[in-house]
C-alpha cells in the first residue's frame, strides 16, 4: 500500500520521467511523471469511429498542488496545456493534456 508522498515518488521514479511543469504565473519546476498517449474512439456522426490521441500525466498531487486549465508542462521537447484535472483523493492526480 502506498501511504507517503515519498512512497508515491518512488513508485512513480520507477516508470516515469523528469517533466517540467509551469503554472500560469507561477515558476517552472522539474517533477516526476508517467506520460501516457491514450488513443480513444471517437464517435463523429459516420459509421466508423476514428482514434484520437489524449496525452495524459500520473503524478503526485503534492508536486502540483493548484494545477488549473491553462497551465503547462514540457514532456519530450514538446508543450502541452492542462485540459482537465482528476485527482483521486490518494494523493495521485490524473491531467489531460492538448498539444500546443
Amino acid at each position: 500500500m502506498v501511504e507517503t508522498a515519498d512512497d508515491r515518488l518512488i513508485m512513480l521514479s520507477d516508470f516515469g520521467e523528469q517533466i517540467t511543469y509551469s503554472p500560469i504565473g507561477g515558476d517552472s519546476k522539474t517533477v516526476t511523471a508517467i506520460f501516457d498517449q491514450v488513443y480513444e474512439s471517437v464517435e463523429v456522426g459516420g459509421s466508423v469511429p476514428i482514434a484520437m490521441s489524449q496525452p495524459r500525466l500520473t503524478l503526485r498531487t503534492a508536486d502540483v498542488e493548484g494545477v488549473e486549465e491553462g497551465d503547462g508542462f514540457v514532456v519530450r521537447s514538446l508543450t502541452y496545456a492542462v485540459t482537465i484535472v482528476m485527482a483521486d483523493g490518494t494523493g495521485i492526480t490524473e491531467i489531460a493534456l492538448e498539444a500546443q
